[in-house]
């Protein structure tokens, strides 16, 4: 058995219902030690593009959730929210075990933005939620994240149970040529195994990072006071 498959299985038997969130620690890690977590447990089950940020939510040694945030999934959009893309980062996935407190993932998101405030220079955090799964942003808004608008509704493939951007309809290798992927789902709706379908425009929340007009992050390349930060 494989160890993500062991972790997997150690999870699944975990009932946090009754713990105190402060029990929970958070600690920057690496995309790979989540990937497994967010396949299992995020609603699209897949990696975002751009990664920039990545936490792990620990109970003791049990991973119990994952967060990642990255650059805008629409560059173009920043003039919204900040005065340069550098400044806005984008909360791109978030997920938990299901056994946890309900307020698990809002002290999850609390840690990350402290994280944020002191080891970066970034200004805006942007994330959406999509009422197409249900998903009004309840979350954020226990997060101190102020309701920004609605996106425009989007055009989508469905394809396999997935759904894809129609930009994947354009996706080019390093060599500029359409990769293998994006043959696929051209075949796919030339026989009509995928299709075409619009969806509601996406909540936009978002949060501002408040710091002192002398208060300058702290280097990232430095091996961060854990403590400091409350991860242990």
């Amino acid at each position: 058995m494989k160890q993500c498959e062991l972790l997997e299985k150690t999870v699944d038997d975990l009932d946090l219902s009754n713990i105190k969130v402060t029990e929970f620690k958070v600690l920057p890690v690496d995309f790979q030690t989540v990937k497994w977590f967010i396949k299992k447990w995020h609603y699209l089950g897949d990696a975002p593009l751009n990664i920039s940020l990545v936490f792990g939510l620990y109970y003791k040694q049990n991973l119990i959730g994952a967060m990642i945030y990255g650059s805008l999934s629409m560059l173009n959009t920043y003039k919204k929210y900040g005065d340069s893309q550098d400044s806005i980062i984008e909360l791109k996935r978030l997920c938990c075990i299901d056994k946890t407190k309900k307020n698990t993932e809002s002290y999850f998101i609390s840690r990350t933005l402290k994280f944020i405030k002191n080891y970066t220079k970034y200004k805006t955090v942007v994330s959406y939620s999509d009422p197409f799964y249900n998903h009004l942003g309840t979350i954020y808004k226990a997060s101190n994240f102020l309701h920004k608008g609605f996106t425009a509704k989007s055009k989508v493939i469905k394809w396999k149970d997935k759904f894809y951007h129609d930009k994947a309809l354009r996706c080019k290798d390093s060599h500029n040529k359409l990769k293998p992927f994006t043959y696929e789902i051209k075949e796919a709706l030339q026989l009509g195994q995928a299709t075409y379908i619009y969806k509601p425009p996406k909540h936009i929340y978002c949060y501002e990072i408040k710091r002192k007009n002398d208060e300058i992050p702290r280097s990232k390349s430095l091996q961060y006071n854990q403590m400091e930060f409350g991860l242990t």
